[in-house]
């Protein structure tokens, strides 16, 4: 099989590739035989024609041929019959397109179709039947049916053989179109007498390879002489009829004419070439040899036809001639618009000149009939351009914006030039894709939202909208709150933005006294790629609420001092004596203060101004009007519910001031003394509860102690020495208390504001009463743990070695110890306060030699002596100071000595007589101990009376 290829490229302004590529093949070829190599003849990549989704256009409906994208190469698709696809014409050849996307790109591909010897010849009848008269001369023509060969060039008819030829030949004639004609001649006189009939076999020849032939009999019956042929006037007619014609239009009218006469002389008209379609189309009367037509005629079918005609007569005589008709083309076809490639969908950033949609137009007119024109409405950015061979483009020839139009609907129109002109026209539906070139625009250039203040966290302010011009994703706005600061402190912990919706919400708790407004910036971002954004700036103004009283800035309020305003008995009416000056620190209503008397000594005396607080008098003050006046303003704001402060004005009506300050002075104290009074008795209460039970507990304890030691001691075999602690050694002969308990108390002036003190002889601590002072209280409590600690020297302990040596022969101390004193003085705050004595150093000496029996009895004595007189001198029972400052002082129980002492191996007694104590501590001082050193303590001074202190302790005391 031989294939040429013919490749033409052109290379188009119009953003694609345009080239010609031509194959020739036989007919009858197998399904999926190869035509040719597309991608190798195009010089294209197989990959391309995978990617730009590569496909066959044709015009036509049938599709003979198939590309295969994977090979590159083109097929047949189902078997192809030149006969059937282009009957005599020549060359036959199938055109299409191939078109390639992205970039779009197509090729146009011609096959020609050779024809091959599929057909034999064939007449239209098997049978032809001839009557000739015998009397007709040699050389006489008979014409015969013509064969039909489908097949073209050398594949068609060639040749005719006649058999048997005794008397006939066979004659062809080549028409000027080339055509032959078969006529029989007579080369040899007819004898009726010995053969009436004979018959004949024409056969018909082709030119291919193996040659095909066609036969059809000729059945010849000899008549009786009519020698002439009818005679047509014209060998050949011309004739036209426009397309479209009706039925019954008569094309042309052919005339024969014969010269015999009678019968011999009739004529009929015939078609002889039926079997060209021509029988299907016209006809002609046999009588008057008219041509008329009987089908529908079209001119892009047959532009001409060409019609055999025969004209015969009785005799069986004929003459022959040609009809050429011409088809004149009308205005019967609109122009057809086919989509080659198209996209739905273009983006709006698309470039100028874009190609959008690829189509061809065809009309199958003729002429000026089939020349067209196209073109699209005038409200798209876009334009028809147009190439060679009515292939247009539609390109952008504009920006686009898909948010002033996200659709375009487009009406191709193309109208031909014929008359009346034909158009068609097609709609075309293109989408315009987003592209994020929008930000989001906010409702309003600035927002501004007012909310209460003491709000509930978490409270929605209000909400911000922004919308987006573009669509899908582009359009997403969210909100964010950008970073800032208001007073220091991020903004986020004051607001805080949803990022869908916009509403604000509050973070905390407002407080308009603290910020009345902030401002912040919030971001709206739509969700392209990038992302764009835009931001507005948000006012929140912070509304007031009363939520503060009014607070008075004059008269000032003080504990611990008295602030009164004089007003001279000679004050007139209207007398201004004094000005309440109070402020809120909430705003607009909420701060208008309005002043009230509520409490008022003289309610006749004074009033107070509704708008000023300015305290006027309202009469004239006389002498019967208290000294002492006592003024309470309420001072209230406007607010809704309304919140009040009060004050105590005190006002002195007098002229001199010594009056006001003798007057003021007790109520001062009256005033602090009544106040603290109450309290005073429940901590007193609750101190002396505390004792008692504290005294009634060590009271019982003590006494099972005692009746404890006086079991042991009797049951005991060893002698029972009583052991005294250090701190119960004889001191200046007395007996056995270690020191003296002085409370010497000494008063101020102003005794309610005193603090108290307690001195200790062997330490320099000092303890003070003072309410304002924090190191008394420890002090108290480290002294309280010395006496509580189980070694602490104010326990009894057992006897030790020393119980044989006298007062004057122990160590320790060698003289009387320094008494205790605890000193209360009432002085007024900050002043002075008087300190203890000086502490006496304890000392030690070394231990003696071991005494004799004489030594450890005057021991005895002694001892028994002391006990006695230290019972009789102490007594249960507890030392307290005054209930108001709490100090509390537990005398510790000292045991009772006084029973009798018995010394195991000796039937001496030591008793408790009081006569012979005396006598016996006598002789026991004077043997063991020293002469006792004197011991002063130094007295507190007692701090000088005043009048003015003279004066109230008076009063005081009348009350």
């Amino acid at each position: 099989m031989m294939r040429n290829v013919t490749l033409f490229v052109y290379l188009l302004s119009l953003g694609f590739v345009f080239g010609h590529v031509s194959y020739t093949i036989p007919e009858e070829m197998a399904k999926g035989s190869l035509i040719g190599n597309i991608a190798r003849d195009l010089g294209l990549q197989m990959k391309r024609l995978t990617s730009g989704k590569a496909r066959l256009f044709t015009r036509d409906s049938d599709d003979c041929v198939e590309l295969s994208r994977e090979r590159g190469v083109l097929l047949v698709k189902k078997r192809i019959d030149r006969e059937a696809l282009c009957k005599k014409a020549t060359p036959c050849a199938l055109h299409f397109q191939i078109i390639l996307e992205n970039p779009i790109e197509f090729y146009n591909v011609a096959v020609q179709i050779e024809d091959i010897n599929d057909n034999a010849p064939t007449f239209e009848k098997t049978e032809l039947e001839f009557k000739i008269s015998e009397s007709t001369n040699i050389g006489a023509t008979f014409a015969l049916k013509r064969a039909a060969d489908p097949d073209v060039g050398i594949n068609d008819l060639k040749s005719y053989t006649l058999n048997p030829t005794d008397n006939f030949a066979l004659k062809l004639n080549s028409n000027p179109d080339g055509i032959k004609n078969v006529e029989m001649v007579l080369q040899k006189l007819l004898d009726r007498e010995k053969q009436d009939q004979m018959n004949l076999v024409l056969t018909a020849i082709d030119g291919g390879e193996p040659q095909m032939s066609g036969t059809m009999l000729i059945a010849i019956r000899i008549l009786d002489a009519n020698d002439n042929a009818p005679v047509f006037s014209q060998k050949i007619y011309k004739a036209s009829v426009s397309e479209n014609s009706p039925a019954g239009t008569i094309v042309a009218a052919v005339i024969a004419s014969d010269a015999d006469d009678g019968s011999n002389s009739k004529i009929k008209y015939s078609i002889s070439n039926t079997l060209d379609g021509v029988g299907k189309m016209f006809e002609v009367n046999t009588e008057n040899g008219e041509v008329k037509l009987i089908g529908n005629i079209d001119y892009e079918e047959y532009r001409n036809y060409e019609i055999d005609l025969l004209a015969t007569d009785e005799g069986g005589l004929t003459g022959s001639c040609k009809l050429i008709v011409d088809v004149q083309d009308t205005n019967d076809n609109n122009p057809e618009i086919r989509i080659m490639s198209q996209s739905s969908v273009i983006s709006e950033d698309s470039t100028l000149r874009t190609v959008v949609i690829v189509m061809s137009i065809d009309d199958k007119d003729s002429g000026q009939n089939g020349e067209t024109k196209c073109f699209i409405n005038d409200d798209v950015p876009f334009s028809l351009t147009s190439s060679n061979n009515n292939f247009y483009s539609l390109v952008t020839d504009s920006e686009l914006d898909r948010e002033r139009h996200s659709e375009y609907i487009i009406t191709v129109i193309c109208n031909d030039e014929g008359v009346p002109s034909l158009s068609s026209s097609v709609t075309l539906s293109l989408k315009i894709s987003d592209v994020n070139d929008n930000s989001p625009v906010f409702e309003r250039s600035s927002y501004e939202a007012h909310i209460v203040e003491n709000n509930k966290p978490g409270l929605s302010i209000f909400s911000i909208t922004a919308t987006d011009a573009d669509w899908n994703q582009n359009a997403r706005v969210s909100y964010i709150l950008e970073d800032s600061s208001v007073n220091g402190v991020p903004v986020s912990s004051y607001v805080s933005v949803s990022a869908d919706s916009g509403i604000i919400h509050a973070v905390r708790s407002f407080d308009y006294e603290q910020i009345k407004e902030f401002q912040f910036r919030v971001k709206a971002q739509d969700g392209g790629s990038p992302p764009l954004s835009s931001n507005v700036t948000v006012n929140i103004l912070i509304q007031d609420q009363n939520d503060n009283p009014p607070q008075v800035l004059y008269p000032v309020q003080t504990s611990g001092s008295l602030l009164a305003e004089m007003v001279p008995r000679s004050a007139d009416v209207g007398y201004l004596v004094t000005k309440v000056v109070a402020v809120d620190v909430d705003s607009g209503q909420n701060a208008w203060l309005s002043y009230k008397l509520q409490k008022v000594t003289d309610r006749a005396l004074f009033e107070v101004g509704l708008q000023n607080g300015e305290i006027r008098t309202i009469r004239q003050v006389t002498d019967k009007d208290a000294v002492k006046q006592k003024l309470t303003v309420i001072v209230e704001d406007n607010g809704q519910p309304s919140r009040s402060a009060t004050v105590i004005v005190n006002v002195a009506v007098a002229d001199s001031f010594p009056e006001v300050m003798s007057e003021f002075s007790d109520f001062v104290h009256d005033k602090e003394y009544n106040d603290n009074l109450t309290f005073y008795l429940v901590l007193a209460l609750a101190v002396v509860s505390f004792l008692f039970i504290t005294c009634l507990v060590v009271i019982i304890s003590v006494k099972i102690y005692r009746l404890r030691q006086s079991r042991t001691l009797y049951h005991s075999s060893l002698p029972v020495i009583p052991y005294y602690p250090p701190r119960y050694s004889d001191t200046l002969g007395t007996g056995t208390l270690p020191h003296v308990y002085n409370y010497q108390v000494s008063r101020s002036t102003d005794s309610r504001m005193s603090d108290i003190k307690i001195g200790r002889a062997d330490s320099q601590n000092v303890l003070m009463m003072d309410p304002g002072s924090t190191g008394t209280m420890q002090r108290i409590q480290s002294e309280k743990s010395i006496l509580d600690e189980p070694d602490s020297p104010l326990e009894q302990k057992p006897p030790n070695n020393d119980w044989r040596f006298t007062q004057g022969q122990r160590p320790g101390p060698s003289g009387p110890h320094m008494p205790y004193g605890t000193h209360i003085r009432w002085t007024p705050k900050n002043g002075t306060r008087a300190t203890g004595g000086p502490e006496v150093a304890m000392g030690t000496g070394p231990w003696p030699q071991p005494p004799t029996e004489a030594e450890q009895l005057q021991a005895l004595m002694a001892a028994a002596n002391e006990v006695s007189e230290a019972t009789a001198t102490l007594g249960p029972g507890t030392m307290g100071l005054s209930t108001r400052y709490s100090p509390q002082f537990t005398l510790q129980h000292v045991p009772d000595y006084r029973q009798n002492v018995y010394i195991p191996g000796s039937t001496a007694t030591l008793t408790s007589n009081p006569q012979q104590q005396q006598a016996t501590a006598q002789q026991a001082t004077q043997q063991a101990l020293p002469p006792p050193q004197a011991s002063a303590q130094a007295e507190p001074p007692k701090a000088a009376q005043t009048p003015a202190s003279k004066k109230k302790s008076t009063k005081k005391e009348k009350k």
